[in-house]
């Protein structure tokens, strides 16, 4: 496996000094660190993250999930999460790759292939594991599709769904075939949670929420923090708060963004956000540019 590493290691400094994070490969982005990292916050969407070289923490609620060379995270739903970098030198940067998963595709694989992927027990929605072999190859290829830019629209697809199907048939193939079982809680949940992504800015009811998950009440507020570990409220504050920060930080005003988001009381905005970030709106947001001018 080390050698597997060091040639994806290799691949991502080569593309990362071309492009950066975003790759003209749909759905691949592309991480490099030389230094810990202070807290980050994030909505995961369904994906597929593998770390090449060095270490992180996710933090989901109060589960931390930690993985570091040689092993992935797959989150299943739209998840609010925390993360920071936790091993990275400039020697040995911290190198990763994070793949969107296309729920579409793991549903084809799953019903048509259904007696070759085992049972369909409902583990959390986001869980870590050590990278199986038969990974390397694909991803080691997907990466190389950048070196030939004129592939990637016939290639990257295959490529794509060969990942899919090998995560399907190993570690973490059980959590993965709940994004395909469109009856199953998880795949439901995901449905919401997907919504509430979209729609953080409107008022909730809860009723229209278990609708979309095709849930009574009670089944829809029992499963909801089963998966995601927070209430739907909190999700959508969670979800909110991280959009005010990033709007923040290109210098909009602190009134027009908390009620952008959602909020009708200023002083309920600058509470939730003190709590969360440690500071007033204005003052984090003053500190965030700065750091990143230094």
């Amino acid at each position: 496996m080390r050698t597997e590493l060091a040639a994806l290691a290799a691949s991502i400094e080569r593309h990362w000094s071309r492009y950066g994070r975003e790759t003209p490969v749909d759905g691949l982005l592309l991480a490099r660190a030389e230094s810990p990292s202070g807290i980050m916050r994030s909505v995961y969407r369904p994906s597929f993250c593998l770390v090449v070289q060095g270490a992180k923490a996710t933090m989901l609620g109060g589960t931390p999930y930690l993985y570091a060379a040689g092993q992935c995270l797959l989150a299943s739903v739209d998840l609010p999460v925390t993360a920071r970098i936790t091993e990275a030198s400039v020697s040995r940067p911290y190198l990763a790759m994070s793949l969107a998963i296309d729920p579409a595709t793991v549903a084809e694989l799953v019903n048509g292939h259904a007696e070759k992927l085992g049972d369909g027990s409902s583990p959390p929605a986001i869980a870590t594991s050590d990278l199986d072999r038969d990974l390397c190859d694909p991803l080691r290829r997907l990466l190389g599709l950048m070196d030939s830019p004129q592939d990637i629209a016939v290639l990257a697809p295959l490529i794509r769904r060969e990942i899919v199907w090998r995560l399907l048939r190993g570690r973490l193939g059980p959590l993965l075939r709940q994004i395909g079982l469109a009856d199953g809680h998880t795949a439901r949940i995901g449905r919401a949670t997907a919504w509430l992504r979209e729609h953080y800015a409107d008022t909730i009811r809860v009723a229209d929420l278990a609708a979309i998950a095709h849930m009574s009440i009670p089944s829809f507020h029992r499963h909801f923090k089963a998966v995601t570990t927070m209430t739907p409220v909190q999700f959508q504050k969670q979800v909110r708060l991280q959009e005010a920060r990033r709007r923040l930080l290109c210098a909009e005003g602190v009134a027009t963004v908390g009620y952008s988001v959602g909020y009708e009381s200023l002083s309920q905005f600058n509470r939730d956000y003190r709590r969360v970030f440690g500071a007033p709106p204005g003052r984090d947001a003053m500190s965030l540019r700065t750091n990143l001018l230094s």
